[in-house]
């Protein structure tokens, strides 16, 4: 087969060819199976083969294995003789080693070029998931979202979100008439979970220059696809945050790429490794979410591969959107394990050679049973096969290594400098400072017009009008207690205190107005 990734050797003695169909490879895929059966080896080798291909990959390496992509296998590796005999076992006559084009991202900047996003374009479902909010807080980032757009104000990074929430609480009054109640307490704690993932590194993940989907789709001089490999060693440790990443990148790719209908060969392949981690506890809107973008994507030439440990990780709606699979062993020590396996194994064509639950079991490291796609889309009967061996070198590259690649990178220097454009909290911080400006001066004028009063009561004091002494006993009558009551009152109003006294009852009164 020219159209396709050769996988390795099936069938009696091993001595069929088994091929993944670039044709169908958008179909999307599953690659499952225990720790230690060979999985990241398999991914390995698919990369390759779309790479040599001119399709490129985007995948994320968990444990730091796939960067050695980047550099070609030797003779003096270990395993040369193990992989030249495989090679010949399975009729793979022209296997050499070589390296492929690599590009490496990091999420932390630094294992590769940095990938940013802005809050935005994040969008208020994923960062609610991201966060873990409840129904409540989730409603009250919606409303930050919706509010942002009517205002004016960007949302780029995690600064503007918390200057947006701050906004919002100052006026939940008003803002509470139009879009429903906004309650303090959620606010915080909608604040103390960012300030959780930004204390996770997730800080460095909002912000600009956002990462641009046109440099995951390159192809080198020769015409291989670029292998775009995520150092996700260190980002596992978040596994909310790097499954909302993979999750978001996969929108984006959805929302932006045209429709190509069913092309020759993907315009890009998306691995997800360790897969179980965007599932778990997701909600049903989340889930639903990842359900349509498998299903539509296939259409904008984009291929998704999910890599887990056990084909029950992943929804039942989502596994049946997977139509080329690659199972490595399962094993079965508990009841549960025992009803995944042969849930596991019903979803194969049957093969009359063997048992598709008995194999599944007893296949070795390096050997799996596969699936694939052929004419017409329909899958292919299952078939024991032993994995081809990989090109490049099997097994991490050095950090001196990594340093020069990512050095000598032509992205070098286009998202290392973080951007910092004006955005909410810029102009929610002006508009503050401004308020601040004419309170003060408010004030002063205030202070300037009372000192002025001050005087001219003064003044008036020793001007006032000569007043003849009467004898008459009506002049002479005792002023009453209420009337002396109401003179001292007056006269304390008529004061600086006083003024101030009413400002402020006239200020309560009148200030929801």
């Amino acid at each position: 087969m020219t159209n396709g990734t050769f996988l390795g050797g099936g069938g009696k003695n091993y001595a069929e060819k088994q091929w993944l169909s670039h044709k169908y490879a958008n179909r999307h895929g599953l690659v499952a199976g225990a720790t230690g059966t060979g999985k990241t080896v398999t991914l390995q080798i698919l990369a390759e083969g779309f790479a040599n291909a001119g399709v490129p990959v985007f995948m994320a390496d968990v444990k730091g294995d796939l960067s050695g992509m980047a550099v070609a296998g030797n003779a003096a590796h270990k395993l040369h003789d193990a992989f030249m005999g495989r090679a010949e076992t399975i009729g793979f006559d022209d296997y050499t080693y070589e390296s492929f084009p690599v590009t490496f991202w990091d999420l932390f900047g630094k294992q590769g070029h940095p990938v940013r996003t802005t809050v935005a374009e994040m969008g208020p479902l994923l960062l609610s998931r991201l966060l873990d909010l409840s129904e409540a807080q989730e409603g009250i980032l919606n409303i930050a979202f919706r509010l942002s757009d009517e205002e004016g104000l960007p949302l780029l990074d995690l600064s503007d979100i918390r200057a947006m929430l701050v906004w919002m609480g100052e006026n939940r009054k008003d803002l509470s008439l139009r879009y429903g109640n906004i309650s303090t307490a959620s606010i915080g704690a909608i604040q103390r979970r960012l300030l959780v993932i930004e204390n996770q590194g997730g800080g460095n993940f909002f912000g600009e220059p956002a990462l641009a989907l046109s440099d995951l789709m390159r192809v080198d001089g020769q015409g291989r696809g670029q292998v775009n490999i995520l150092a996700a060693d260190e980002l596992m440790s978040s596994p909310r945050l790097y499954s909302t990443f993979l999750l978001w990148l996969l929108s984006e790719l959805f929302e932006e790429l045209p429709e190509v209908g069913d092309p020759d060969k993907p315009k890009l392949v998306f691995f997800f490794d360790e897969a179980h981690l965007l599932f778990d506890d997701a909600p049903k809107a989340l889930v639903d979410k990842v359900e349509q973008v498998a299903r539509l994507i296939r259409s904008k030439g984009v291929g998704v591969y999910f890599i887990t440990q056990n084909p029950d990780d992943v929804p039942e709606d989502i596994l049946g959107q997977l139509g080329n699979r690659i199972q490595h062993a399962l094993r079965a020590f508990t009841a549960r394990d025992k009803k995944a396996l042969r849930m596991a194994a019903e979803t194969y064509r049957p093969n009359p050679d063997f048992d598709t639950e008995q194999a599944i079991r007893e296949v070795g490291v390096g050997e799996a049973v596969t699936s694939m796609l052929q004419k017409k889309g329909v899958p292919g009967i299952v078939q024991r096969t032993l994995i081809r061996p990989p090109s490049s070198q099997l097994g991490p590259i050095s950090a001196p290594e990594r340093r020069a690649i990512v050095a000598g990178s032509d992205l070098k220097g286009k998202y290392e400098t973080t951007l910092d454009r004006k955005s909410a909290y810029e102009i929610l911080k002006a508009q503050a400072e401004a308020a601040a400006r004419a309170a003060e001066q408010a004030e002063s004028e205030e202070e300037d017009m009372e000192t002025a009063q001050r005087e001219y009561r003064a003044g008036r004091r020793y001007s006032g009008t000569r007043v003849s002494r009467s004898s008459s006993r009506r002049a002479r009558k005792t002023e009453s207690f209420g009337d002396a009551m109401t003179k001292m009152v007056m006269k304390e109003l008529t004061g600086t205190t006083g003024k101030r006294i009413v400002r402020g009852i006239l200020g309560g009164l009148f200030k929801g107005r």
